[in-house]
């Protein structure tokens, strides 16, 4: 029996974050969760920053998600 290959794909979590509440809420997890790692929150941060720049980016080209909270972005 052969088996099957796993499949994955790549996730960045700068495209799912959508409102300052996302990102605060992000942020406030990466921080209980990094057991005073602070590499792991400076990556929460530029996270969130890359975020900001991706929103701005569409913005300026008219182009909007909306979130599966129902939020246009």
């Amino acid at each position: 029996m052969a088996e099957g290959k796993t499949v994955t794909t790549l996730y960045d979590v700068a495209e799912h974050l959508r409102t300052k509440r996302e990102m605060a809420a992000y942020l406030e997890a990466s921080i209980e969760e990094a057991d005073g790692n602070t590499g792991f929150i400076v990556k929460a941060a530029c996270d969130i920053a890359r975020a900001k720049g991706l929103l701005q980016m569409k913005r300026k080209l008219g182009l909007s998600v909306k979130g599966p909270d129902g939020v246009v972005t």
